[in-house]
């Protein structure tokens, strides 16, 4: 009996230290959803295996309404919590950079565009599962030009389909003129295709013609496109540090930790085999696309419309998006 009484004590202590470090862990997600009633709470927490949480896009919200609560019926409190949950999901330069592309929206109604359509708080906000209970659970931040899906368990995070865009790439009048959101993930890729030589240009341009959008849209689930481009092995190693670099730009939105670990698992795969294939114009102001593609994840840009200043871009895990690989092994390590 003494026995049994030691062993409950002991499980009741192990739980008791396991949703503390839950609560200290999550305490952003578990702060913003204390904060809502119960009208707002409904809105923006839903159950796990929700069909919504795998539906994403980068369209304006009005055009493609989302499940969750947006920004507009938050109060500043509450709105203030939404943010503090994303910085603590991003790293400072990727947080800095998501604010970027919401202010956007506020650069376009200087343009002259309709305020309600291009409203920086119509992003929506939604929650997948029990943060406060549960060891798996998920949420998304979305509207226009953005669409970030993380999916948590204890030991691991997954953030994909990451979709960041910006319209207008260059912003052209105001007190930001010539601002650019998505500057490096355009340069970086500017000055590698103007390093190749000729033959290796040859290798690397697949089409003298961009593609108006990317390939993969809002697919919920995709695999490897068709292999376009020049291999990592053929580039030369200054080359191939600069693609390294470019990867890791996107890369760079994540946590560090986070990122740091996932560019030691793409150098981990057949690295040789990357490539980075490219359609287009070589040059800014016409329109350009390329992509990155490795074993396990994909990386698409373009800027064709708008005369070339309007950019899409995405990350797209094939065997991780939506976190189906850490579903997997939360599902096998655990007692499910």
């Amino acid at each position: 009996m003494k026995n049994n009484k030691r062993t409950l004590s002991l499980i009741l202590l192990i739980s008791l230290l396991v949703a503390a470090f839950r609560y200290t862990k999550d305490s952003p997600v578990s702060d913003f959803l204390k904060s809502l009633d119960q009208e707002q709470l409904e809105k923006a927490q839903l159950p796990f295996d929700d069909l919504s949480r795998e539906v994403w896009h980068f369209l304006p919200g009005k055009m493609w309404p989302r499940k969750g609560i947006l920004l507009k019926d938050l109060n500043p409190k509450q709105k203030e919590l939404a943010f503090r949950l994303l910085h603590d999901h991003l790293s400072e330069a990727g947080y800095q950079k998501i604010m970027n592309i919401i202010d956007l929206e506020n650069v376009l109604i200087e343009m002259g565009q309709d305020k309600d359509f291009r409203d920086p708080d119509r992003y929506f906000v939604a929650i997948y599962g029990d943060p406060l209970q549960d060891d798996l659970w998920a949420w998304s931040f979305e509207g226009h030009h953005l669409s970030l899906n993380f999916t948590i368990t204890n030991k691991k995070v997954s953030m994909t389909p990451r979709f960041l865009g910006a319209n207008p790439a260059t912003i052209p009048i105001g007190k930001k003129k010539g601002q650019r959101a998505l500057k490096a993930e355009e340069d970086l890729a500017f000055e590698l295709i103007n390093s190749f030589d000729t033959n290796q240009r040859i290798k690397a341009i697949f089409s003298t013609r961009p593609y108006f959008e990317i390939v993969t849209s809002n697919a919920m689930e995709i695999g490897p496109l068709r292999p376009v481009g020049i291999a990592f092995a053929e580039l030369n190693e200054q080359q191939q540090k600069h693609l390294l670099a470019l990867i890791n730009e996107y890369l760079s939105a994540m946590p560090v930790d986070i990122a740091k670990r996932r560019m030691k698992e793409i150098e981990k795969e057949n690295l040789y085999d990357i490539r980075f294939g490219w359609a287009g114009a070589t040059e800014p102001g016409q329109g350009h696309y390329y992509r990155i593609q490795g074993q396990s994840f994909l990386i698409e840009f373009d800027n064709t419309i708008n005369n070339a200043n309007h950019i899409h871009t995405v990350w797209r895990d094939f065997d991780g998006d939506f976190g189906k690989d850490i579903i997997r092994e939360h599902y096998l390590e655990s007692s499910h």
